[in-house]
């Protein structure tokens, strides 16, 4: 690629002592935007102003929830027409990180990696029915497979213990709604020297339980009259699913949505790949999740370890972004599509997901081979 200098220099994976910095405690991660000061201004104009802005909002949200959308007909007709120069610059940005494999396991040399993986679109394909996304046999060997070389977690914004119905693999840590449920295997199969998760179970949210549960009820109700429209109970949140919504009627859902929220200051919606999330203010995302197991496993240090997460939804930001800021980690974005990502590596889909991870596992053991042999010759 002729910009491989450039790319190298942005994704700054490699170990330098700048990059080298101490890992942050829980608490001092970077914290939500604070509110914006306002003007004093008259009740009539107030009304206006907050009229005017709520159809904007609205608008901005409708046309959020079409750019989530992975087979949106926008998109598919750009594809179709050849629309190539912006995927270009994308991919000069977010390289194939099969492309850079070797550039991604060289910058981990003298250190542990320790995968994270999203669930949805990145280890499954989306598909109509969440309750259907069921993972290939295959991407489970090799979800298995990884797990016996690296720790490995799954961090999704589903429940807990449906991810591991999907996953059925004892060995992981499941870090379910978004990182607010988090559960570490009762035993290890993998022999990492440095797991110090066994047995852990965090739930940081367990007090908006009741109001969850609540909400979750309000919205089953009050969103019925739209066809399509699925809620689903991730325990500390709830998503409202719209993949199967008519896009006419994605205005009125998301109007239904916020009119529930107006009524439960203490939860927030955000936005994921064809669903809103419902879930707790408190400061707690996929980032800090992450940072939150790998003080757990023992790597808070920042100096002998390799977090790679891949996930392919906007809520998998807050991770990456976690990755950039310790300047030592790689983030992969799963999107067949340009996105704004903090992500340094992109993969199209779960297959080339399943291609890398298996390629870890192939390294890995070579790795251990040549070593074995290396010992033998100077035993």
């Amino acid at each position: 690629m002729a910009q491989t200098s450039v790319v190298v220099s942005e994704v700054g994976i490699t170990a330098t002592a700048a990059t080298a910095t101490a890992c942050p405690c829980p608490g001092s991660l970077f914290p939500y935007p604070p509110p914006r000061a306002g003007m004093a201004v008259s009740r009539k104009c107030l009304r206006a102003a907050q009229a005017e802005l709520g159809a904007g909002m609205l608008s901005g949200l409708v046309e959020s929830m079409r750019a989530s959308s992975p087979t949106h007909a926008r998109a598919a007709a750009a594809l179709a027409a050849g629309v190539d120069d912006e995927h270009a610059a994308w991919m000069a940005r977010h390289p194939s990180a099969l492309a850079k494999f070797e550039e991604i396991v060289a910058a981990s040399k003298g250190k542990q990696i320790v995968m994270f993986l999203d669930y949805d679109g990145t280890l499954s394909p989306i598909v109509d029915d969440p309750d259907a996304a069921f993972m290939s046999e295959t991407m489970r060997m090799a979800v298995r497979s990884v797990a016996k070389h690296f720790p490995t977690a799954i961090v999704s914004g589903r429940c807990r213990d449906k991810v591991f119905e999907f996953v059925k693999l004892a060995e992981l840590y499941y870090a379910g709604s978004h990182g607010m449920d988090i559960k570490g295997p009762a035993k290890s199969s993998s022999g990492h020297a440095k797991s110090k998760a066994k047995g852990v179970l965090f739930q940081p949210a367990s007090e908006f339980l009741p109001m969850i549960e609540e909400v979750h009820q309000r919205l089953i109700e009050e969103t019925k009259h739209v066809a399509g429209a699925k809620v689903e109970n991730n325990k500390f949140c709830v998503s409202v699913h719209f993949r199967c919504v008519d896009e006419k009627s994605w205005g009125a859902l998301a109007e239904t949505v916020k009119g529930v929220m107006r009524e439960y200051p203490k939860l927030r919606m955000s936005q994921g790949r064809m669903v809103f999330e419902v879930r707790p203010t408190i400061k707690w995302d996929k980032g800090k999740a992450l940072e939150f197991l790998l003080e757990s496993l023992g790597f808070a240090d920042c100096s002998n370890v390799l977090p790679v997460y891949i996930g392919d939804d906007r809520t998998d930001e807050d991770a990456f972004k976690v990755l950039r800021r310790r300047g030592q980690g790689v983030g992969i974005l799963v999107s067949k599509h340009p996105k704004d990502t903090s992500a340094s590596f992109s993969l199209q889909e779960p297959a080339e997901v399943m291609e890398f991870l298996l390629r870890l596992v192939e390294w890995k053991q070579l790795s251990r081979a040549r070593l074995r042999l290396r010992r033998q010759a100077h035993a």
